[in-house]
């Protein structure tokens, strides 16, 4: 729970400030969104999503990029600050016994979560490393963050070294918040405890800098009012209940960018 915080309504409170992100609460399919491609509005249809996903409020503009990407059997990825390793997880469902998932994470403790999650799937390999140092036995098909870069010294070093772990035509996907973009009552969220909460406004640029090719980027929010999965979200991040107050969680903004290959530069 936030400092300060109790769990009357939110009017009778300071705008709610959150610790963290965490990926696993449960939350209803919402809607097809909009997103921005090479210039043209696109719909984007809603995709299957892996069980390790299914309580995760955030799912679906993971599971968009994922179904984008084409992800499939075989491939090798490397889930950066994995956390509790519930995408890595989802990650192992997808790539299969052919496939492989890195789920690193700085923290020990995080490891042995990430670890203990995957029990079933021996193709996650649970590494303690952190994001800046980033160095793997192999180069990978995709690498992941999300609401990683919020939380580390330098976003663009770790973009850079998740760029340098992927191989020519390989992909990164970052998800990062805007934070102050997260509504309650229309009051605006707060992350005193994140170096970067609002990095996600970034994210774009950091990703171009870092080498990358962008090649879809979009922001999606959860919403709600009353009872319900956004509301259960808020609660476990700030220990406020909203009551009848209207919600909007941070904006999650996912940024598709590819290596580039030696064919790029041909012709």
């Amino acid at each position: 729970m936030a400092d300060g915080m109790g769990s009357g309504p939110v009017s009778d409170h300071p705008p709610p400030s959150t610790n963290s992100l965490p990926s696993a609460t449960c939350a209803e399919s919402h809607s097809n969104i909009v997103t921005f491609t090479d210039g043209r509005l696109q719909p984007v249809a809603s995709c299957p999503v892996p069980d390790a996903l299914r309580d995760d409020v955030y799912r679906r503009p993971l599971a968009t990029a994922l179904e984008r990407l084409g992800i499939g059997s075989g491939w090798r990825c490397v889930d950066v600050g994995a956390g509790g390793g519930d995408v890595s997880v989802a990650l192992a469902e997808i790539v299969g016994h052919d496939g492989r998932v890195y789920a690193v994470d700085s923290d020990p403790h995080a490891r042995d979560e990430a670890a203990a999650a995957a029990a079933a799937f021996s193709q996650v390999l649970a590494i303690t490393q952190a994001g800046e140092d980033l160095l793997l036995p192999e180069a990978v098909d995709l690498a992941f963050c999300r609401f990683l870069l919020m939380h580390v010294v330098d976003p663009a070093v770790v973009l850079r070294r998740m760029r340098a772990a992927v191989r020519p035509g390989g992909w990164v996907v970052a998800q990062e918040p805007v934070t102050s973009a997260g509504r309650v009552g229309g009051s605006p969220l707060s992350m005193p405890g994140a170096r970067h909460p609002d990095v996600g406004a970034l994210l774009p640029a950091l990703a171009r800098h870092a080498g990358l090719d962008i090649v879809d980027a979009w922001a999606e929010a959860p919403a709600g009012v009353g009872p319900g999965p956004v509301t259960d979200y808020l609660w476990s991040l700030t220990g406020v209940d909203p009551g009848d107050d209207p919600v909007v969680l941070p904006p999650l903004v996912t940024v598709i960018g590819r290596v580039p290959g030696p064919s790029d530069s041909d012709g």
